[in-house]
């Protein structure tokens, strides 16, 4: 199902599964990310979220600003969620976010209880979170319906992450 409520974030949920795929929708315009990112915690809480897939390929980078922000108000209250699994995906030439990621996962790591796997692509992502469930060709064209977007050619047989922590 796709979420609305957010207007800054493109959400789909699927309750069978327990996932929610996010990403940010827009563009440039980062002044309500805090906001946004308190209501995805709301999200995550309120419908008890165990997989997440957080697509950072569409996120402007974040400012320091937010990374502190994050940092102190927001990966805190991330780390306590019923989270099982996270996979963030993000393209290797996005090396600002990658970093501000990174060094967010570094600061919380003696905190996170979710397992975090990295992918350049969405849709392997999606297969690793669901154990490879014949759901996500659905979850896909729901998505491709509402955004009108579809996987890279090449990109739908990446079997494995980029790296793991």
């Amino acid at each position: 199902m796709i979420i609305t409520s957010i207007p800054d974030l493109s959400l789909q949920y699927d309750e069978a599964l327990s996932l929610l795929r996010v990403e940010w929708a827009a563009g440039e315009d980062m002044r309500s990310f805090r906001s946004s990112a308190e209501l995805l915690l709301q999200l995550v809480n309120k419908h008890s979220i165990r997989h997440m897939l957080l697509e950072m390929n569409t996120f402007p980078d974040i400012s320091v600003y937010d990374q502190v922000w994050l940092g102190v108000n927001w990966m805190p209250v991330l780390v306590k969620l019923p989270l099982e699994q996270v996979v963030v995906v993000i393209s290797r030439r996005r090396v600002h976010n990658q970093l501000a990621i990174d060094s967010l996962i570094a600061l919380f790591r003696p905190f996170i209880r979710f397992d975090i796997q990295f992918f350049s692509t969405v849709v392997p992502g999606l297969h690793w979170l669901s154990d490879y469930s014949g759901r996500v060709p659905g979850l896909m064209a729901e998505w491709d319906a509402v955004h009108g977007t579809g996987p890279a050619p090449g990109n739908v047989s990446e079997p494995r992450p980029m790296y793991m922590l």
